[in-house]
């Protein structure tokens, strides 16, 4: 275990070894005690959104990526007769795009710069324009930056104009308190190797029934039907087609990890504490944050290349890993860049650690402090 490398990424993350531990037993996908666990994380769900059995919300899980949950839904919900807007500021609101569009459905963007947060006035006046719009599509956290979107606001125009909104929470729940009983969300997609701290296995969905119930018969996926998915969990709590079940053993026991931690508040807490440290430490040593700070969410931050002739990234991504630390590459269309994520169980030392690493490896690299 000590051979790990610690992934400053966002997902998949570093684990604990507790949760790696609960994958160590096998268990069969219709054995009772395996039902009752998918009910009990289903349940748990709903309450970390702040949503009781009296909402009228349903958590269903999906096997696969996160992308495979969002497919899930634009496939399964969005009518061929609708029409989709996407908020796009970012590479996850382009895949949106690129989901609403091979399915063949309308799909329509509203776009803005990928440093600049989707302004809710420039979504009401698209939607008071075009009532064809049935379904609003936003990404909470866009990883592409770290940027944080403004969902309630956003939810609460497409609210008041009688819209669905699909939100792609991905990269925040977990460590983004959000009440779905008041934000103006109708389905919310995220998966299991995020702010959870679980393993890569699957992607789960918080929708409201009535939207479940009216859409049976209307998926254009056999393996992706979501209202099929619902029902069969509804009905025995089994999965229609081979579960993850060691994926669902870790995320049970990092559920049980993040309740101990004291819920969503208090990972926030952790993960806006780790990137303080991230920050404070990258720019002491020259490197600048792409984003200004009123719009940085405490998932991942992205920081621009130096400015010297000595740095070259896949050989700094490369010193890095061979001294145990894993970053991203940067995925902005216009600025040279990387990323480096706050979220898994990761603390302030590791954030230091890394720090140091960096330091060390720009020295090697003959890249000076400040470049």
């Amino acid at each position: 275990m000590s051979d790990d490398k610690r992934l400053f990424t966002p997902g998949p993350l570093t684990t604990s070894l507790s949760v790696k531990q609960a994958m160590l037993r096998d268990l069969g996908s219709r054995d009772g005690e395996f039902v009752d666990l998918v009910r009990g994380v289903r349940q748990r769900l709903q309450e970390i959104a702040g949503l009781g059995p009296e909402d009228g919300w349903e958590s269903v899980i999906v096997q696969g990526s996160g992308t495979y949950g969002l497919e899930a839904v634009v496939s399964s919900l969005v009518p061929g007769s609708g029409g989709l807007l996407v908020l796009q500021n970012g590479a996850y609101g382009k895949r949106l795009v690129a989901l609403g569009r091979r399915h063949g459905l309308r799909t329509e963007v509203l776009a803005c710069a990928e440093d600049t947060p989707i302004d809710p006035a420039a979504v009401e006046a698209r939607l008071s324009q075009d009532g064809g719009l049935t379904h609003v599509a936003l990404v909470h956290c866009e990883t592409t930056t770290g940027l944080m979107n403004p969902v309630e606001a956003v939810g609460r125009v497409v609210q008041r104009h009688g819209r669905t909104m699909l939100l792609d929470s991905m990269s925040a729940f977990g460590a983004t308190p959000l009440d779905l009983r008041t934000a103006g969300v109708d389905v919310l997609v995220s998966s299991s190797n995020k702010c959870i701290e679980g393993v890569p296995g699957f992607a789960f969905v918080l929708a409201r029934r009535r939207l479940l119930e009216a859409a049976e018969g209307q998926a254009r996926t056999l393996s992706l039907d979501l209202c099929a998915q619902w029902r069969g969990l509804q009905a025995d709590g089994m999965f229609r087609f081979t579960p993850p079940t060691h994926a669902l053993l870790a995320f049970a026991q990092a559920l049980d990890e993040l309740a101990q931690e004291g819920g969503p508040t208090a990972r926030a807490r952790r993960y806006a504490d780790n990137q303080r440290v991230l920050i404070r430490g990258l720019s002491a040593l020259g490197f600048r944050s792409y984003l200004r700070p009123q719009v940085q969410g405490p998932i991942i931050t992205t920081f621009h290349y130096p400015q010297h002739a000595a740095f070259r990234f896949d050989e700094f991504y490369r010193r890095l890993g061979a001294r145990g630390f894993v970053i991203y590459p940067g995925k902005l269309s216009e600025a040279a860049c990387f990323r480096i994520g706050s979220i898994g169980r990761l603390d302030g030392d590791d954030m230091r650690a890394l720090v140091a690493a960096v330091a060390a490896v720009l020295a090697e690299m003959g890249v000076p402090s400040g470049a």
